[in-house]
């Protein structure tokens, strides 16, 4: 049975400003871009547990990722008992944790 995903405010401004970025870059490579989020997210709708831990993240609340196929993004979530909270979708290679103040309630 497959979760609930909510996604966060900010990981959706994240989100829509990569995927403008892609685009730029190259057309149809936005969508290629939202495409890998989709499936990504979808997986861990359906597999939360199969994430790996953050390191510097304290276990409680434990925060858990999973990389984006294709882009050096990652998916950082919060698994709660109904629903996983996706925290961001952050860029692996720039500002590491800037999202720790997210695992908040």
């Amino acid at each position: 049975m497959s979760r609930r995903v909510l996604v966060e405010p900010e990981a959706s401004t994240e989100l829509e400003e990569a995927a403008r970025w892609y685009e730029a870059q190259r057309s149809g490579l936005g969508l290629t871009f939202l495409a890998a989020v989709d499936v990504a997210v979808e997986y861990l709708a359906a597999w939360p547990e199969s994430g790996s831990g953050v390191p510097g993240v304290p276990a409680s609340p434990s925060a858990c990722q999973l990389p984006v196929s294709r882009f050096p993004y990652r998916i950082v979530y919060m698994i709660a008992s109904e629903e996983v909270r996706v925290l961001a979708v952050a860029y692996t290679r720039r500002r590491p944790g800037y999202w720790r103040s997210r695992t908040q309630p």
